[in-house]
């Protein structure tokens, strides 16, 4: 992909120089405290534990993050600076595209786009939808308008799912702010209803899928103007994009995580429907083409 010769996006706060968010906390999620309660619990029973528990909460709220190793806060492996420097500007890059594209389109049909913000960082940190960790896997959060990506992630897109290369990222990327696009549009909060009024949780991972092969297409329209604006697109760059939307479908993730496939556990949808949503995003480049049903 040919990137170099454009702007990087002002949107972008880099926390990775931040340990666990770098600034101070507020209290951590219930979630959070649930998962970690089968560790603090034996804790509570001596006076050691409390100290432990009371060191703990100091570090926590001065910005460091002390349970960084038990809920995988990414990979301990030396960083290349230089590298991690040069991604860093790559998908800044990617994302003032996306900025230039996506603000074309709301244009043209009378609406103004808002740009949101890219938060970066290694290991983990704080979201307006609470905690966020590298295994959690880049996500937009809807609370702040920001989209939060530990660069580690593209690391592990290569080495465990064979999905390297600069669009691959770049598609990663574009995917989530696709989410964006459907938070300005209140296709997520017309969602959250409907999961509300859904028969189960396999009524409610249907709808989930629906958003998210949305997204999909949403990033097919993006990569349509990227070429057709930037000229940025080389040779193999949509089989990185499809090999990458293909790699982390459900049925491919959960056949190599369990052996076997439960569709109606499905929350992305599988690989073949994610590789068609976004090639009819990227041949169309048209919005409407991109209606999932929801």
């Amino acid at each position: 992909m040919r990137w170099e010769d454009r702007d990087e996006s002002r949107n972008v706060e880099d926390r990775r120089n931040q340990s666990s968010g770098g600034e101070m906390r507020g209290m951590p999620s219930m979630g959070t405290i649930m998962f970690l309660w089968p560790i603090i619990k034996p804790l509570l029973r001596t006076k050691f534990g409390w100290a432990i528990l009371a060191v703990g909460a100091v570090a926590y709220f001065s910005g460091y993050n002390p349970l960084g190793s038990i809920m995988g806060g990414g990979s301990s492996a030396p960083i290349n600076k230089e590298a991690d420097e040069r991604e860093k500007r790559f998908i800044s890059t990617v994302l003032g595209d996306t900025e230039k594209v996506w603000g074309k389109i709301f244009r043209e049909h009378g609406a103004t786009y808002k740009e949101p913000t890219l938060v970066i960082y290694r290991g983990s940190t704080r979201s307006g939808c609470g905690h966020a960790s590298a295994q959690m896997g880049p996500f937009y959060c809807p609370n702040d308008q920001k989209v939060y990506l530990d660069l580690g992630f593209f690391e592990e897109l290569k080495r465990k799912h064979h999905a390297g290369g600069d669009f691959a990222e770049a598609y990663v990327l574009a995917h989530e702010i696709g989410h964006h696009v459907q938070n300005m549009q209140g296709t997520l909060s017309k969602v959250q209803r409907m999961k509300q009024q859904a028969r189960g949780q396999a009524g409610a991972n249907r709808l989930q899928v629906r958003v998210e092969l949305q997204a999909d297409c949403y990033a097919g329209v993006w990569a349509h103007y990227e070429e057709k604006l930037f000229g940025s697109l080389e040779k193999g760059d949509i089989e990185e994009a499809l090999n990458a939307a293909s790699a982390i479908g459900d049925d491919t993730l959960q056949k190599q995580a369990q052996g076997y496939v439960v569709p109606d556990a499905f929350t992305h949808g599988s690989s073949a429907q994610r590789v068609e949503w976004f090639t009819r995003g990227i041949r169309s480049g048209d919005i409407s083409a991109c209606d999932t049903g929801i």
